[in-house]
């Protein structure tokens, strides 16, 4: 006996479509329907009429084998042989995160292409994998941010049994692994939840689409949706974090935020499992509350994404200072972002021409996750151009030292740590032509005004522009690739080996400048990271005895006396002696 359910509050009849026979399904409370039938186990194709609808796709479908305007199919999660008993993630004060997309990261672009790479991430020290978005989406590529079937893992990667195959394989490398999902919007295409009922609201936009009803008329069950997906992924994949995509898009005016609730009921789910999991926000307010207890008025989070940290060192190695960089590029701004994670934290912000921000005081470091590229900071511009394609390579290991022994969590893009050539660019493959169209135009529009050449702006639609995008392994043991690899290795190694840096407290961090000299030094416990971004050499002063010069992006580099000499655009890192 097969029970199938689906909420659809405003319907006056629903039919369940089993291939062409229909059958009726009873109304039940709060708006849910069901029905049970003998047959229909693991592996059925199924759909819902909604009163004269043509079928339509499960709101949660564990599987679309056919796409977003396909059948839906059940799944047996109870079927799959795991091998992850005992597992537990390292914890997040010892977390080095790499974000990667299924579909450009391996040639084949598959969950079972990257299990023959875990053995390279592990190697370069990362401790958690960070897929973007996997569930059902239009097209034959995109970027997984207009999915619309949130239950459903890719097709085209590989399914529910693919991804359930790659986190078993991390798990088994010492890997955990955080999934990207999206609660403030769905895609366009092939979106029918409102066909179902009130999933969505006027009284609020996003960005991107029509905002979630979290808050109004029929919410309830809205909000089960989001938090009922929330654990499904966590549980039945055995997943070990969630990022919430744009959190700020999330408007919720309840007494309880959707993400207090979630955080919550995550919290409850971790003792049921007993195994240690993980909510991180992305989020531009720079507001505390996310990260803060319950029980102190947060919503309970674990971690939140620090952007002001990308924007003071991106505008400095590179001199930026269009759009949100025009906040950004002095060494005062970068020296708060590594002291406090926010720079905005109240004050004025010439961008915004308004205060942005509240101070983050008593949160440790590794309650956000900073970085030197990730996939926005580098696929929303426009052309997809890296930080290695804007500077030259030791204006990036200068970037990198500061990344990977600042006292957060770093964050790796997929390809960062060879300096990829290949550069990542926005992509969709919207079947609708007039979708297709509008966003080609729209990206173009985006970019002609600030003045770009039309010709210059890569197409979305284009299958060309997905192609450039993907990652070219056979770099890794050609120059300068091979050396920017073993620049990240040497810090990482340095990072795991060094116990103050797994210390996230923020109170100890120092951070001295000069701006006209354009040198900077962070002191941290037993490590000086001295940096030199003028174009002559300098002297950077040394304020303790006892250090030795562990690691230099550039070889001249040496102590003397109460200083550290560094050519220009240069790091060095200082540690201290084992006997001082």
């Amino acid at each position: 006996m097969t029970r199938f359910r689906v909420w659809a509050p405003l319907a006056n009849r629903v039919q369940l479509a089993l291939g062409n026979v229909r059958h009726p399904m009873q109304a039940a409370e709060h708006g849910w329907w069901s029905a049970h039938l003998p047959h229909g186990g693991a592996d059925t194709d199924y759909a819902f009429v909604v009163d004269d609808s043509a079928p339509l796709p499960d709101p949660r479908a564990p599987w679309q084998p056919r796409g977003v305007h396909g059948m839906s199919r059940l799944v047996d999660h109870t079927a799959f042989a795991w091998k992850d008993a005992g597992w537990q993630p390292p914890p997040l004060a010892s977390a080095v995160i790499y974000e990667l997309h299924v579909g450009t990261f391996t040639p084949a672009g598959t969950f079972e292409a990257i299990i023959e790479r875990l053995g390279h991430l592990r190697t370069l020290g990362v401790t958690h994998i960070e897929l973007m978005p996997v569930a059902e989406f239009p097209g034959a590529r995109g970027w997984g941010y207009d999915g619309v079937d949130l239950w459903a893992p890719r097709h085209g990667y590989g399914g529910p049994d693919g991804l359930k195959r790659l986190v078993n394989a991390c798990h088994a490398h010492g890997l955990a692994v955080i999934l990207d999902v999206v609660y403030n919007h769905l895609g366009p295409n092939g979106n029918y939840l409102g066909r179902f009922g009130p999933y969505f609201t006027d009284r609020y936009r996003t960005p991107w689409g029509d905002a979630i009803n979290f808050d109004g008329p029929e919410s309830d069950e809205v909000r089960r949706f989001v938090c009922d997906n929330a654990l499904m992924w966590l549980r039945d994949y055995h997943l070990d974090g969630l990022r919430i995509d744009a959190a700020h898009a999330i408007v919720d005016t309840s007494a309880v935020h959707v993400l207090e609730q979630l955080a919550d009921e995550v919290d409850a789910l971790e003792a049921e499992l007993g195994r240690h999991l993980t909510l991180i926000a992305e989020s531009d307010l720079n507001d505390p509350r996310l990260l803060r207890s319950r029980e102190a008025g947060g919503y309970g989070l674990d971690a939140q994404w620090a952007d002001d940290f990308h924007h003071a060192l991106h505008a400095v190695l590179t001199g930026e200072r269009d759009g949100y960089y025009a906040d950004f590029g002095s060494l005062a701004d970068l020296a708060k972002a590594l002291e406090a994670a926010f720079v905005y934290d109240g004050r004025y912000s010439v961008f915004r021409r308004r205060r942005h921000g509240r101070p983050g005081a008593g949160l440790p470091g590794h309650r956000f996750v900073v970085s030197l590229q990730n996939h926005d900071q580098v696929g929303n511009r426009a052309r997809g151009e890296r930080v290695s394609h804007l500077v030259e390579i030791e204006r990036l290991k200068v970037g990198t030292a500061l990344l990977l022994t600042a006292p957060f969590i770093p964050l790796l893009f997929q390809g960062q740590e060879w300096a990829a050539s290949t550069p990542f660019q926005y992509f969709t493959d919207h079947d609708d032509p007039e979708l297709g169209r509008a966003v080609s135009e729209g990206r173009r529009n985006e970019f002609v005004a600030f003045g770009w050449n039309p010709a210059d702006v890569p197409d979305p639609q284009s299958s060309e522009t997905f192609a450039r995008s993907k990652l070219d392994w056979s770099e890794l043991g050609r120059e300068p690739h091979a050396s920017v690899l073993d620049w990240h290795r040497q810090l990482m190694r340095i990072r795991r080996e060094l116990p103050a840096l797994g210390d996230r407290g923020l109170e100890p961090i120092r951070v001295r400048f000069d701006e006209t000299a354009r040198w900077l030094a962070v002191d941290h416990g037993p490590l000086t990271v001295a940096c030199n971004l003028g174009d002559t050499s300098t002297r950077v002063p040394v304020e303790r005895g006892g250090l030795r010069l562990r690691l230099a992006s550039d070889p001249s580099a040496k102590l003397v006396g109460d200083s550290a000499e560094l050519p220009p655009v240069s790091v060095s890192i200082l540690v201290e002696h084992a006997d001082a």
